[in-house]
């Protein structure tokens, strides 16, 4: 077997960063199943963002607007999420850690503002003890200052880049934004490294369309 080599997508915007992975994955995934779902997968990509913000023009005319909204909802909503099966939401697990209360991005920023040089200023939405059946797919969001800058690595075991990639990428620049602003500095990079960044079948002649219609 071949070993996996890591792909390594560099763009100024969240946009850009989603029409190169989307790209790549058309072109050169490999045809798989997730839960049993038919899908085109790249292994062990590395996607930096070097200048996002929480609206994109690229994501605005080709995204769907409900899947938008959807994302949206599972970063700001306290409720659990239907289509998860109830599992709890993105805001609850940054906002009220499995209910214990704690608000892990108040954590990060009071850390970084007691020691702006700390290396471990790194919060999990993985809830080990409640997550059986649906493991998130961000589970790891790793801040640090660099330049004056506040930067965000997070790890993603797997993500759709045909319906939800591009929302993950807004909303967590909305995470890195407010951060940043509680510290009063400017938003540096984003990076996500994505073990399986994947497309559906079920979305492959929406993303196709995509793809030819950013070429003309």
């Amino acid at each position: 077997m071949t070993p996996t080599q890591p792909t390594l997508i560099d763009s100024p915007t969240i946009g850009e960063a989603w029409i190169a992975i989307a790209q790549l994955i058309m072109a050169s995934g490999v045809a798989n199943t997730y839960d049993g779902l038919a899908m085109r997968e790249v292994l062990m990509t590395t996607i930096i963002v070097r200048t996002p913000k929480p609206t994109d023009e690229i994501v605005e005319r080709f995204a769907d607007p409900e899947r938008l909204a959807w994302m949206r909802a599972n970063f700001i909503d306290f409720a659990g999420v239907p289509e998860l099966g109830g599992a709890d939401s993105y805001a609850t697990r940054l906002h009220n850690y499995a209910g214990s209360g704690l608000d892990q991005l108040r954590w990060v920023s009071d850390r970084l503002r007691i020691d702006p040089l700390s290396r471990s200023a790194t919060i999990t939405t993985f809830q080990p003890l409640s997550d059986t059946s649906y493991i998130p797919c961000v589970s790891l969001l790793d801040f640090y200052l660099d330049d004056d800058r506040l930067h965000l690595v997070v790890y993603a075991h797997s993500i759709d880049f045909g319906a939800k990639g591009y929302a993950n990428l807004l909303e967590l620049t909305v995470i890195l934004s407010q951060v940043a602003a509680e510290l009063d500095r400017s938003i540096g990079s984003l990076t996500m490294i994505v073990k399986s960044a994947h497309v559906y079948d079920s979305d492959a002649s929406y993303m196709s369309l995509v793809l030819q219609n950013w070429l003309v």
